[in-house]
């Protein structure tokens, strides 16, 4: 027998894998319970999707699926992401025209073997992001959840890309010192905007490709007191395309959502990632 099989016990778990057992597992199904209800008081009707997809690589990179061949010897993957699925099966196969919105309660699958259980929906033919900020904050306030809401918008890392013939990596991975050392007035200004008076002043001086994604975000979900302004931020999810936003507290992230649109659909949707909220929740 191979010496490393031997070292993995019965009873041992893959790295990245989810147990929740008691007290956990109760919580969880309370989180998923109230969410569900939540969501169908917002007129969201729900859906599950299958484990496995050919469409995962337009949602995430290729190193991130747990990928398969089917019957005919086509890639197939583990659900890596719901979103463009549920877009698809919503509006190929089903064919509803008169249902909007829809939410999901289930998994998705990182390789090599991390597990992550989401609560996520969208809202098919609406770009906003507010009934989706809406939703999620009513969510958290059910369970006494106080996050900061940090705004974004994806075009803005694009167009800044192309105008300083940057690869997009550099925002994707976070590489703060590579922006910064570029030494430039209005975008060391861009990387510390706290307020809708700092983006007025990097307006002024910026290149005039990013006046109107700075304009969007500015005074978006004015009436939460905890938000906050990452206008260089990238999401990692290859769909989303302009406005963006992410719940934090305690250097976790509960949720993460934004416009996209998938097949000629402009939609909006998020996710809440419940293995951090139940983490959030049971270290209080």
């Amino acid at each position: 027998m191979n010496l490393d099989i031997q070292k993995i016990y019965e009873h041992d778990i893959p790295d990245g894998s989810k147990l929740y057992f008691g007290a956990s597992a109760k919580l969880k199904r309370e989180i998923e319970a109230k969410a569900a209800e939540i969501l169908e008081k917002n007129e969201f009707s729900e859906i599950i999707t299958p484990y496995f997809s050919h469409h995962q690589r337009q949602s995430v990179k290729p190193e991130s699926l747990i990928r398969f061949g089917d019957k005919q010897n086509l890639e197939i993957a583990l659900r890596s992401d719901s979103t463009i699925d549920v877009v698809r099966i919503a509006t190929k196969r089903l064919k509803d025209s008169d249902t909007k919105r829809w939410f999901y309660i289930q998994p998705v699958f990182k390789h090599p073997t991390s597990e992550i259980y989401q609560i996520g929906a969208e809202i098919l033919g609406d770009s906003s992001i507010m009934p989706c900020i809406d939703v999620v904050s009513e969510i958290f306030r059910e369970f006494g959840i106080s996050a900061h809401l940090q705004i974004s918008n994806i075009q803005i890392p694009k167009i800044i890309c192309q105008l300083l013939n940057l690869p997009i990596s550099v925002f994707e991975n976070g590489r703060l010192e590579v922006i910064l050392g570029l030494n430039l007035p209005w975008l060391n200004r861009l990387a510390n905007i706290k307020s809708d008076a700092d983006i007025d002043a990097v307006i002024a001086i910026a290149p005039s490709e990013l006046k109107e994604p700075l304009n969007s975000i500015k005074g978006l979900a004015s009436n939460y007191d905890k938000r906050i302004y990452a206008p260089l931020y990238y999401s990692k999810m290859r769909y989303y395309d302009k406005l963006f936003f992410r719940f934090l507290c305690d250097n976790s992230i509960l949720s993460s959502g934004g416009s996209y649109e998938i097949d000629g659909n402009i939609s909006a949707g998020f996710a809440i990632f419940s293995d951090a909220v139940i983490e959030n929740l049971r270290s209080k």
